[in-house]
């Protein structure tokens, strides 16, 4: 069976970014099984787009925006698929206060809203400027500003870290 050069390329692809695309589809998603779905849809898209991505080093921002449309699709089905309900869900045990920082953190990033989930992860754990997540997400700059600033008062009120004051 013959391979294509870009298939080769394809794989090389995958093999050196995968680990690294996996985290961003972990923290978009907070549960690992979930992630390695997301990025095996995205890159599915990305394979069959290859051809006609020309820009090799845009392709990590292709497949991470592939993920953030895959995944809020994936949020919106699965919302109408939830209707409310008179029992009560279990309630989770509450966390020991010397817990796992990065454990609360993770649970505290599940918490928010898909939109702001992205906007976190892409900002704090992609290290992406501001207008980056802005082209990303297909947002504007001033929707990306203010969707960060109450993720961050939403995680600090869930991790319980008290608001800062302005300096004197």
């Amino acid at each position: 069976m013959q391979t294509f050069r870009w298939e080769e390329e394809f794989r090389e692809y995958v093999v050196a970014r995968g680990p690294a695309l996996l985290r961003t589809a972990h923290q978009l998603t907070g549960h690992p099984l979930d992630a390695e779905d997301l990025l095996q849809n995205a890159l599915t898209k990305t394979y069959l787009a290859w051809d006609r991505i020309h820009d090799r080093a845009a392709l990590d921002g292709y497949v991470r925006r592939a993920m953030v449309n895959i995944n809020i699709s994936q949020w919106r089905r699965r919302r109408l698929e939830e209707y409310p309900s008179e029992d009560l869900p279990e309630v989770a045990p509450e966390p020991e206060a010397c817990g796992d920082v990065h454990e609360l953190l993770e649970q505290a990033l599940r918490q928010l809203p898909t939109r702001m989930r992205a906007a976190i992860v892409l900002r704090f754990y992609e290290d992406m400027t501001e207008p980056e997540i802005a082209r990303t997400l297909g947002i504007t700059l001033g929707t990306v500003k203010s969707t960060m600033s109450r993720a961050m008062a939403k995680l600090r009120t869930e991790l319980g870290i008290l608001p800062q004051s302005p300096p004197p």
